[in-house]
């Protein structure tokens, strides 16, 4: 254990980046000195202001929601906190990936270290236990409108503390009372402020949306990257690519994609032969535009999540310096839900591209034999994994109508807007897992295409298809293809990438 890497949550802003490489590398993680003070200094204000006070501060001594006006006596204080959580834990649907549970703890805890909130260090020392011990509580996908933070959500991921809900512990799904006494752990009872602290945020919206932006990046770079084995194989023309074009409408996506395309493309012979057409299609020709726009948009979705991690979303927040207690609405999640649709639509679009360059490349154009296989008509070769990513960039346009423009009213209309930003993440998480797969049938199509060249691509590219066909070999006659898209997802999935080249 003495050669373990240590995070400490601190003041100190942590980037993405960081917190991929965080996360990524299982690093433990535990509160600063900094972070301890200011969590200890904001709890005694609090205590000290609630023997003090001669109104009602709403969440602390009084009810929640529309319920804002019931003044609750001190004794009763901490069983209103317990009562929150267990009355707001009515998630259902599907459950939430142990991977993103994971990732909602430490987001939570970040939020709350940095002394607005009024809770306990006990508290947060508890979630990153559990975080650093992979003690998961099981959530679920559906109950969070997005405002009032994801309220739903965010109480089952509270009710363990409690001993109550249930955890996976080594990947077996246990009751949360029954792992805290293997663990030697006793249940906590929460004090004043602490339940809304926990209940009130952005984590299963921050979660969902960091998750598939990390995933969402990776993937812009390979689809530059299988988009080029593509050109490749369908004997596309270089000069799409010229930085000339790019430099004349400098949108700063477009520049780069057409400067990764370049590189890949760098000791081909295929792209430098003598070429029989005179234009390419859209789908080829325009590739630094699409993705490009995609690499912009992704930019902004960005900014938008490394702002969101880097703050705190519960309500009320406590100054203790400016000697006051403030209710607002930072648990709103309109911003993460308008930047999550832009990250769906953004991502659909690189699989509608690939889809088309798949069909293209299946088409029998160009000297390659239908449906790439060497015998069509006995073999259907790749016909239908054609039709399988046309079904996935259809479900994805469906996927992509905007969650953030709708809204409904809740809690006896005192919370009469929301951003429905919960529904906006799970469904950007889906869209970036279903553009992999289409990813996975191009490559797959791109890989057979440059077995029919004589020429030779890239060595880049020649290194790249050369370990995919270890994993996904030459399809020389039919087989059961299903197994073979599975494969290439894998591939894709467990393709390494350094995080200098996507971040």
């Amino acid at each position: 254990m003495a050669d373990t890497k240590v995070h400490n949550i601190s003041a100190a802003h942590i980037s993405l980046k960081g917190l991929y490489e965080m996360f990524s590398e299982n690093l433990e993680v535990q509160l600063s000195d900094e972070a301890k003070k200011s969590i200890d200094a904001c709890r005694e204000y609090l205590d000290n202001k609630i023997k003090e006070a001669e109104d009602p501060i709403y969440g602390i001594n009084t009810g929640f929601g529309s319920l804002y006006n019931i003044t609750i006596e001190g004794h009763d204080l901490s069983q209103l906190q317990e009562n929150l959580v267990k009355s707001h834990s009515c998630g259902t649907g599907a459950e939430v990936p142990q991977e993103l549970v994971k990732l909602m703890l430490l987001l939570k805890a970040q939020s709350l270290s940095y002394g607005h909130s009024g809770i306990s260090r006990q508290v947060v020392e508890r979630l990153l236990y559990f975080y650093n011990n992979e003690l998961l509580p099981k959530v679920f996908e559906q109950g969070s409108l997005g405002a009032s933070g994801d309220l739903a959500p965010l109480a089952h991921l509270s009710l363990p503390l409690l001993g109550e809900g249930e955890m996976y512990m080594d990947g077996e799904l246990k009751p949360a009372a029954e792992v805290l006494k293997e663990h030697n752990l006793s249940a906590i009872e929460l004090q004043s402020k602490e339940g809304l602290a926990l209940l009130n945020g952005t984590q299963f919206m921050a979660s969902y949306g960091c998750s598939a932006l990390f995933k969402g990046l990776k993937l812009s770079y390979l689809a530059d990257l299988i988009a080029t084995a593509s050109l490749e194989g369908f004997d596309g023309r270089p000069e799409p690519f010229d930085p000339l074009i790019h430099h004349a409408r400098p949108h700063n996506g477009q520049i780069k994609t057409a400067e990764a395309v370049r590189e890949f493309l760098e000791g081909s012979e295929l792209i430098g032969r003598k070429k029989q057409h005179v234009q390419d299609p859209y789908s080829f020709r325009c590739i630094p535009q699409v993705h490009g726009a995609t690499k912009d948009a992704l930019e902004y979705v960005q900014k938008v999540f490394t702002t969101e991690i880097n703050s705190v979303t519960d309500n009320p927040k406590i100054f203790p310096e400016a000697d006051k207690i403030i209710s607002g609405g930072n648990f709103h999640g309109q911003t993460l839900a308008i930047a999550l649709d832009m990250l769906a639509i953004a991502t659909a679009e690189l699989a509608n591209i690939s889809e088309r360059r798949t069909y293209l490349l299946v088409s029998g154009q160009r000297a390659l034999p239908t449906y790439l296989v060497a015998t069509p008509g006995l073999n259907s070769g790749l016909m239908i994994a054609q039709y399988t990513a046309a079904s996935i960039v259809s479900k994805n346009k469906q996927l992509c109508t905007p969650a953030s423009v709708d809204s409904i009213v809740s809690s006896n209309g005192q919370e009469d807007h929301v951003s429905m930003g919960a529904n906006a993440a799970t469904k950007a998480w889906q869209v970036v897992d279903n553009l992999e797969t289409v990813l996975a049938i191009e490559l797959i199509c791109a890989s057979q295409a440059l077995y029919f060249r004589d020429d030779k691509t890239s060595p880049f590219i020649e290194s790249f298809i050369e370990t995919f066909r270890q994993e996904v070999p030459f399809i020389d006659k039919d087989r059961i293809l299903s197994n073979d898209i599975a494969r290439a997802k894998a591939f894709i999935a467990d393709l390494e990438i350094d995080s200098e080249l996507i971040f």
